[in-house]
């Protein structure tokens, strides 16, 4: 194919991992790690001199400074995308820190392979890393590296980015970490399945036991064990109860130490740097969209967003779902994942597999980072199945940003995607008024059980019997703690009252 000379190819694809009972652990930092993927993506591309020719860097963030405020425990790097391109002998023009969410990898090649087309860029490099289990492996101990580093260059730092995803009014009310704000939706979800919870559970260890298996057989794996759905949904002191309805195997891993990284340039500079052709991945399609504030959403459970971006992304590359050879769905829980299989028609034990690392509560999910992995496990499945088309979903935020990549050898000259106009039709989408100050009666939409330190908090998304909107509301009676826990109380009908410091709902 006659391809623009601007059109953006993936060359090279590069991921690094290690775990803390390998014979050779060494304590990586998050710098180490994303430039040992870096490094891989490098020899990957089969070029000459790729680094010295590299002119945009971009990272997704580590846990550690995705707060408005920085807890680094070991020490972090000022600039943490120039800090990797030292240690590569990369020297860009332009590094960009990007935004929190997981969303993030596939949003930045996305972004970058738009720049390398408008002639802002050449050869660019995405990476990115996360360290968690070796920070709480050493946090408070004497004998524990320091990662602190000072590193010259300016740096486009986006900002956590945050502020859409949490409020005082969630906040207060116990929605301040991902399982207990996820199972609302997993249950919200339930609620449209027509399930008890048990046989639900069953269901969500259905569809993740097969994610196990590629996870056991993937060497970047963090916890590289086969688990039957037995193991997956019984409950014990090492799969204790996180938050109704999710086990510990059921919820992302982020004890890993991982990087993972991805090389983009112009076919011109890939011919000029003489990277070969059979190393050329096209993006032929992809989507960006965010989701509506999650206590307006109609449907507390579903995930138009992401539905809306994969057909997108699908339609740009002249296929259908039933083309895609291979997918990498983000699996932070099992809700993003049904939400994929409901909206595009894919069932959850499609032979086809959804998940090519094995997943973020087995292969492992390193912070904002872990579709990168997605990525490079696709771009090396497409390479040895020339033709064939994978697809990548990456999830952020509270099943709030969906971005999706389709990528191919298959050659496609580059497009732009609609999803600013399919914005404004999601943002247009019906909403539902919420009342932060509630008193009366109501029904249960959906709820959670947080368990802290071995006290048990209920927490209950509810619709106001008197006007129909929607309020949250924590409990700590006894009565509806053991319907919450071991009943099924969708639509049960409770009080709520206001207090200055939030609500609190009775049976």
């Amino acid at each position: 194919m006659n391809l623009d000379s601007r059109t953006p190819v993936i060359v090279g694809v590069g991921q690094a991992a290690e775990r803390i009972d390998d014979p050779g652990y060494r304590a990586m930092s998050p710098v180490e790690l994303a430039a040992a993927a870096a490094q891989a993506a490098l020899d990957d591309c089969a070029g000459t001199a790729v680094a010295a020719e590299i002119d945009t860097i971009a990272a997704t963030r580590q846990f550690e400074i995705s707060g408005p405020v920085a807890n680094a425990p070991l020490g972090c790097s000022n600039n943490y995308p120039r800090s990797v391109a030292k240690r590569i002998g990369a020297e860009p023009r332009r590094a960009i820190l990007e935004i929190v969410g997981g969303q993030g990898p596939q949003h930045l090649i996305t972004e970058l392979a738009g720049a390398i087309v408008a002639g802002d860029s050449e050869v660019a490099l995405v990476f990115g890393s996360d360290a968690t289990s070796t920070l709480r492996h050493f946090a408070g101990r004497d004998d524990r590296p320091d990662f602190s580093e000072m590193v010259e260059g300016d740096l486009e730092d986006r900002g956590p980015g945050i502020e859409k995803l949490i409020s005082r009014y969630t906040v207060i009310h116990g929605l301040v970490d991902a399982p207990t704000q996820y199972a609302l939706m997993e249950n919200a979800r339930r609620a449209r399945t027509g399930l008890g919870p048990a046989e639900y559970l069953r269901r969500m260890a259905e569809l993740f036991a097969p994610f196990t298996k590629v996870a056991a057989a993937n060497p970047f794996s963090a916890a590289p064990v086969e688990r039957t759905v037995d193991e997956l949904i019984t409950v014990t002191e090492s799969n204790r109860m996180i938050a109704e309805p999710y086990p510990r195997l059921l919820v992302a891993r982020d004890q890993v130490n991982q990087g993972a990284a991805a090389v983009l340039m112009s076919v011109d500079a890939a011919r000029r740097l003489g990277v070969p052709e059979v190393k050329w991945v096209y993006l032929r399609g992809h989507g960006d969209l965010e989701a509506q504030p999650f206590l307006q959403r109609e449907d507390l459970g579903g995930y138009p967003a992401a539905v809306l971006a994969a057909r997108e992304a699908l339609d740009m590359a002249g296929i259908g779902i039933h083309d895609v050879a291979t997918f990498d769905l983000y699996s932070c829980f099992p809700v993003p994942v049904f939400n994929f299989c409901d909206g595009l028609g894919v069932a959850p034990d499609d032979p086809r597999g959804l998940s090519l690392t094995g997943g973020l509560p087995f292969f492992g999910g390193p912070g904002n980072n872990y579709s990168m992995h997605g990525v490079a496990e696709t771009v090396t499945r497409m390479r040895s199945a020339p033709g064939e088309f994978g697809l990548v979903g990456a999830n952020g935020g509270i099943q709030s940003k969906y971005s999706v990549g389709v990528y191919s050898t298959t050659p496609g000259p580059w497009q732009p995607d609609r999803s600013a106009a399919l914005q404004v039709q999601i943002d247009s989408q019906p909403t539902v008024p919420v009342t932060e100050t509630p008193d009366g009666s109501g029904v249960i939409e959906t709820y959670t059980v947080r368990r802290d330190n071995g006290r048990s908090t209920g927490i209950v998304i509810g619709r106001l019997t008197a006007d129909g909107s929607r309020f949250l509301a924590t409990t700590q009676d006894d009565k509806l703690l053991a319907l919450l826990i071991d009943g099924d109380p969708l639509g049960h009908p409770v009080q709520v009252r206001s207090f200055e410091h939030g609500n609190r709902c009775t049976l």
